[in-house]
């Protein structure tokens, strides 16, 4: 995939100012994307779009389904809008915080959805119907196990299938199709909030296209062991269906940072039977980049290095020391799937310890790989992702990641090291600490690279206290978003002066 020389911006939709308790699709994205173009940047860089759980502490990266959409990105005042919506709904606001609330954001919004649902069946039109039903027909080939996995995970109050009734964790037809019947209504409501959810994420994805921004998603290379996926295509994962439990599961093994690795927990792919690539995991994988295709322009892959080996260890081990590599399809999978979807707009996630061999599969397809600046400055003048060793231009460029600290919650950190700081500082031409941020933006602008990415928090010059994730963690994740008239005009200024003096402009000032 070629990128043209130019910039964007990392921020989920939950991160979105807004008075739903966290950021939604309503003006909030719509305002976003104004003030993109404003700031002079092409790409909207956002996280994993699926549906999330309290379980999972409402990480993105651990969804409920590869293919539904996430509930909480459905913006109420729209849904009102439709003109089937014809009763009285009491609109409820919360504070614009920093810190979303997702519980109360849920729900709220299944309260919309619940009454829209209703007043649809009463008042929709038999076109209203027709779209309606075209949608679930056109869909059906993941929305109805979807619909079905929802409707039952709150009948059995647990997303973790493998302790339901075992008849039905095993998908047995009979038992299926009780529950289809007694839990009809639940999951039609379960497809129409999916329905709301696409005409919604349609309208700001052409409107952001319309706008010159492209958007670039995020798909984990695992999928979560409590979800539909696992539980409607378990044939694809290696899981003991007698047992009712995983084989083996991912992660990664020890490395300088932790000397036991880490255990994942999510079921590994069976790629391959015999020597044969599995048509079913294939077709799986081919579905979900086609779909997650009408959503977004571009896909950032997560673990990229997965697609070439990936670490499995045997389910209950404690840690990851006693697993092993096994080879993935690489070149024949992206070779197959480029043969059949053409071009394949993927950004290869290649952080950590990357292989040669891993190289080479990115490589191969032309996949532009990612370069952070937080890790250039640890270690000798020789580091990969120092600004001046940036010698590739197809390629991604951020001060930081959702994984990341902010870039002054790092730099400033009491705990940095002072011999680090000061080479920062030399190699920046900094006299004093102040604007760090603005100056290490900069850098990132000028590099050779291709497109420049910077998470939100760090064009704001946010402290650490804002950041979206930190690994390893459970409490207080995922939930930073902004405040109204935060992000504003005043400072897309000297973002679009950076893009303009860095070539990074795809645009002329007439067309703002």
């Amino acid at each position: 995939m070629k990128l043209k020389r130019s910039a964007g911006v990392l921020l989920h939709i939950t991160s979105l100012p807004g008075k739903q308790a966290c950021g939604s699709l309503g003006d909030e994205a719509y305002e976003f994307v104004d003030l993109l173009k404003k700031g002079g940047f092409s790409y909207w860089q956002i996280l994993p779009i699926g549906p999330v759980s309290p379980a999972m502490q409402w990480s993105p990266y651990s969804s409920l389904s590869s293919f539904a959409g996430n509930e909480l990105f459905i913006n109420v005042d729209y849904l009102k809008k439709e003109k089937w919506f014809v009763s009285d709904f009491i609109k409820e606001e919360v504070t614009d915080d920093h810190f979303a609330d997702f519980f109360w954001s849920r729900d709220y919004i299944r309260r919309a959805i619940i009454q829209s649902y209703n007043d649809f069946i009463f008042h929709g039109t038999d076109d209203d119907k027709r779209e309606f039903n075209s949608f679930c027909k056109k869909q059906d080939f993941w929305l109805d196990d979807y619909s079905l996995f929802m409707a039952l995970a709150h009948e059995f109050n647990s997303f973790n299938w493998l302790e339901w009734d075992k008849r039905i964790a095993l998908r047995e037809g009979e038992f299926l199709s009780f529950y289809k019947v007694k839990l009809e209504k639940r999951i039609d409501i379960i497809k129409y909030s999916q329905f709301v959810f696409f005409r919604q994420w349609e309208k700001f994805k052409n409107y952001a296209n319309s706008q010159g921004i492209s958007i670039i998603g995020d798909i984990p290379i695992y999928v979560s062991m409590d979800s539909a996926d696992a539980w409607s295509m378990s044939s694809i994962l290696e899981i003991d269906k007698e047992n009712l439990r995983p084989t083996y599961v991912a992660g990664v093994p020890p490395d300088y940072f932790s000397e036991t690795g880490q255990l994942w927990g999510n079921p590994v792919y069976k790629w391959y039977i015999g020597d044969k690539l599995n048509e079913e995991t294939y077709s799986w994988w081919k579905k979900r980049i086609c779909h997650n295709l009408q959503f977004v322009d571009v896909i950032r892959i997560d673990h990229f290095r997965g697609f070439e080996s990936f670490w499995k260890v045997k389910y209950g081990e404690k840690t990851a020391i006693n697993g092993h590599w096994e080879k993935a399809p690489g070149e024949e999978f992206f070779y197959r799937l480029k043969d059949e979807i053409g071009d394949l707009p993927f950004i290869a996630e290649d952080l950590g310890v990357i292989t040669p061999e891993v190289k080479a599969l990115r490589d191969s397809f032309e996949l532009p790989g990612m370069k952070i600046l937080q890790f250039a400055f640890g270690s000798d003048d020789k580091n990969d992702y120092l600004p001046h060793n940036i010698d590739n231009r197809n390629c991604l460029v951020y001060t930081g990641t959702h994984d990341n600290d902010t870039i002054n919650g790092w730099f400033y950190d009491p705990l940095f090291p002072e011999e680090d700081r000061a080479k920062v500082m030399e190699y920046l031409a900094m006299k004093e600490w102040s604007d760090f941020h603005k100056r290490i933006i900069r850098e990132a602008y000028a590099t050779l690279a291709d497109l420049v990415v910077i998470p939100a928090q760090d064009i704001l010059g946010y402290g650490r206290e804002f950041r979206m994730n930190t690994p390893g963690t459970i409490e207080g994740n995922w939930k930073w978003k902004l405040t109204s008239g935060a992000f504003n005009e005043d400072l897309m200024k000297p973002m679009r002066r950076l893009a303009k003096l860095f070539s990074r402009l795809q645009w002329s000032d007439e067309n703002i």
